[in-house]
């Protein structure tokens, strides 16, 4: 018995480099779950990193995160796996989730204002996806 499962792990994958504090905002780029086809695939998000709440500094980058489905299963236990499990493990699952399967670095400027000085960090940004096990966020 298949099943889709929506496994929306929350890989925005964007680990900002603990240079300074910074504020970091995402805006989704026509982002309607009614119009993602089914799979796992890169969606784009323009993030906004700020220096503080005032947005001293600031600088806006286009990253990508995974967005979408995986198949995931679930189906009664082999009779091994009862005996193992002394007859509490009735059901096994395999779940799959749409994650990151390889990143990248990309630079942010950070404009500050009447010219002082530009900052520049680094962020993660997804460049592929797949489905695969299920498991804590990595980032």
């Amino acid at each position: 018995a298949l099943m889709m499962s929506p496994c929306m792990t929350s890989h925005f994958c964007l680990l900002v480099l603990p240079v300074m504090s910074l504020l970091v905002l995402f805006s989704p780029i026509g982002w309607s779950y009614d119009g993602l086809t089914p799979g796992c695939h890169l969606h784009p998000f323009n993030v906004t990193i700020r220096s503080d709440r005032r947005g001293t500094c600031k600088g806006t980058h286009l990253v990508y995160a995974c967005v979408g489905y995986c198949e995931s299963s679930a189906f009664p236990s082999r009779y091994s796996v009862l005996v193992a499990s002394n007859f509490t493990h009735n059901i096994t699952s395999a779940s799959r989730c749409c994650t990151i399967s390889r990143d990248a670095k990309v630079k942010v400027r950070l404009d500050c204002p009447r010219g002082r000085h530009h900052d520049e960090i680094e962020i993660l940004t997804a460049k592929a996806c797949r489905c695969d096990m299920c498991r804590k966020s990595r980032y």
